[in-house]
């Protein structure tokens, strides 16, 4: 593995990493403690509304190049004669305790022991529910290594995994394909203390037949542009489209079903799919608002079902 800079890095602020477009503002307590009173009543008592799920076509998964959903933002991905996964989480909760904290509304679309061998798999943030220590520790027992931003180390291979770190605009080799790592606008953080510790990134696979790009979370930002300018036309983006209600909280980090409508024009993607919703209940919104409003804002900019595609967990597209 070889890997090489194209552009300045992260902006930080003393040890910490700090988004381009500065600081996420913070609503006041009137806001934020109503909010997290109602997400711990949520996730004791539950909320209907998950993604539809479908059986996995053990056939269809195997074809190159070929997308699958796994749910929420992981997705198995064949192209260029490579195999990867971007945010494996297969675990029960997206939480560090087992008995609380939010549950998984819908079962993986591949169960983590009948996935076929994965050269790889990308990290685009601490979150629990994007980097899931057991699911790391399974996959690295297979051989999977893994690609993630400066500072996440120390969890994969306190999990036993391999990892490659990198900044924004650092890339490596993985096989046949090069993974870029891109910006994204979020945070980080895996406890109440040492935020912003660890990068938060998006990820642009380039092989020689394709791009593939994954947004990780992140909001609106002109990064969308900057990408198309850098890379030319993505085939297939993978946006984020849930956790976007109170705004007061999400706006600057979660992208809303319009904002990633908009994010896929500015990327020029071939095909827009919509991840991190249905899976875990993590926000105020109803659970299966995201794919509704999506779709209409996709109509609404005449992308059909063929560009814009809302999977069920599970379901597989040749691409």
């Amino acid at each position: 593995m070889c890997s090489t800079r194209a552009h300045a890095g992260a902006p930080r602020d003393g040890d910490a990493f700090v988004n381009a477009a500065g600081t996420r503002s913070w609503p006041g307590p009137s806001v934020t403690l109503p909010f997290f009173a109602r997400k711990a009543w949520t996730s004791l008592v539950g909320r209907d509304g998950g993604a539809p799920r479908v059986p996995y076509d053990r056939a269809a998964i195997l074809e190159n190049p070929s997308l699958t959903w796994i749910g929420h933002a992981t997705f198995l991905v064949r192209m260029d004669g490579v195999t990867f996964l971007t945010d494996p989480m297969f675990s029960e909760r997206a939480s560090p305790v087992s008995f609380a904290g939010p549950k998984r509304l819908v079962a993986p679309g591949v169960p983590l022991d009948e996935l076929p061998p994965v050269d790889f798999a990308t990290l685009s943030h601490d979150h629990y529910d994007h980097t899931d220590l057991a699911s790391i520790e399974t996959l690295a027992r297979r051989g999977t290594r893994f690609v993630a931003g400066l500072g996440m180390g120390d969890l994969v291979r306190g999990a036993g995994g391999e990892v490659v770190e990198l900044d924004w605009g650092e890339s490596v080799q993985m096989g046949t394909v090069r993974v870029h790592c891109v910006p994204a606008q979020h945070f980080s953080g895996r406890s109440v203390v040492g935020h912003n510790r660890r990068l938060w990134v998006g990820w642009v696979v380039e092989g020689p037949t394709r791009r593939f790009y994954h947004a990780g979370d992140t909001g609106y930002f002109d990064g969308f542009r900057a990408l198309h300018e850098r890379f030319g036309r993505i085939d297939v983006a993978a946006l984020p489209i849930g956790a976007y209600e109170p705004a007061e909280i999400m706006r600057f980090v979660h992208l809303d079903p319009e904002e990633a409508v908009r994010a896929g024009l500015d990327l020029e993607a071939r095909y827009t799919v919509p991840m991190h919703w249905g899976t875990f209940d993590l926000t105020d919104e109803p659970l299966d608002e995201p794919p509704r409003r999506f779709r209409a804002a996709a109509n609404a900019a005449r992308l059909g079902p063929d560009r814009a595609w809302v999977l069920a967990v599970g379901e597989t597209r040749r691409w």
